[in-house]
């Protein structure tokens, strides 16, 4: 059996937990006046893989933490990366109609509720992991998580890859090109995933943090070129958004540069490197393996 079928009774388990957790979390009352409460749980309740969730709970796991504490990065890392896609679709940004296979938040609600809803699911991010009251998370831990997590999100990060993403539209870049775009644009918040997972662990070594860091690196190239693949070769209908679009925007991409072929060679290559990184540990971090093989052989 593939390991990315393993992973998908693991995955599930992690979908459930986060989904609990972030009930919790995020408001659910909205005054008379206006229905932002409701445009941040359509945008983040409504489907989704949590697959950023999941890696979180997967380091962590890997690093000996318990479940309990890992709940709050957790809903961190989804709250961000559903800010992420609000402002993303835009008709600013790439103006999309359709996201895990329902209407956008700009669409289902308008313009300025989504925008808004954005800003607060970043704040509500950072508030969480500075408020939370979960006794294990020192002052310390807290203030490390949060300087990772803001720096992943911001101008060195995921904000800044979206602003190289859309210079490059009709322009031709190079394969270093590329791929420095989408450490910045995907990578950067995979990466923060993985890290806060493993900052959880009171004692977590120098050596231990370096090696989470690499194996992120390669699972979030991998991730990335499966995500372009996808765009060439599934349909709307399986991956919830339109298909093709990047074609259609003319956005560069790991098959328009380098082929379909190359580019499975080029994410098979990272997953066998993630993999390489991990083999010092022991068979806690299973997870993170399968978390690998899932991320390559992934159809949505």
């Amino acid at each position: 059996m593939p390991k990315s079928h393993i992973f998908l009774s693991r995955l599930e388990h992690y979908q459930k937990r986060v989904d609990a957790a972030l009930d919790k979390y995020l408001p659910s009352d909205d005054p008379p006046e206006h229905n932002l409460a409701e445009a941040i749980r359509y945008s983040v309740v409504g489907g989704g893989k949590r697959i950023r969730p999941a890696m979180v709970y997967a380091a962590g796991e890997a690093m000996g933490v318990s479940t309990d504490l890992l709940d709050i990065p957790a809903c961190a890392v989804e709250m961000i990366h559903a800010y992420s896609l609000i402002h993303d679709d835009l008709p600013a940004m790439d103006d999309d109609d359709l996201r895990r296979g329902r209407a956008t938040c700009h669409k289902a609600f308008d313009e300025a509720t989504a925008i808004l809803a954005g800003d607060a699911l970043q704040a509500l991010a950072y508030e969480i992991l500075a408020k939370d009251d979960h006794k294990e998370l020192t002052p310390e831990h807290r203030i490390n998580m949060l300087s990772l997590l803001t720096e992943a999100s911001g101008a060195h990060g995921m904000a800044g890859g979206q602003a190289v993403d859309l210079a490059a539209v009709g322009k031709q870049l190079n394969l270093a090109q590329l791929e420095h775009m989408h450490q910045l644009k995907t990578g950067a918040l995979i990466r923060a995933s993985i890290l806060l997972g493993g900052m959880c662990k009171q004692d977590i070594s120098n050596d231990e943090m370096t090696m989470l860091s690499n194996y992120a690196l390669c699972i979030g190239l991998s991730f990335q070129i499966q995500d372009d693949i996808l765009d060439v070769v599934s349909d709307t209908e399986t991956l919830g958004k339109p298909q093709g679009s990047d074609e259609a925007q003319k956005k560069p991409t790991f098959p328009a540069i380098i082929g379909l072929e190359k580019s499975r060679q080029l994410a098979m290559e990272q997953h066998a490197l993630a993999l390489k990184h991990l083999e010092p540990l022991d068979e806690k971090a299973d997870s993170l393996r399968q978390l690998s093989a899932y991320i390559v052989e992934r159809q949505f």
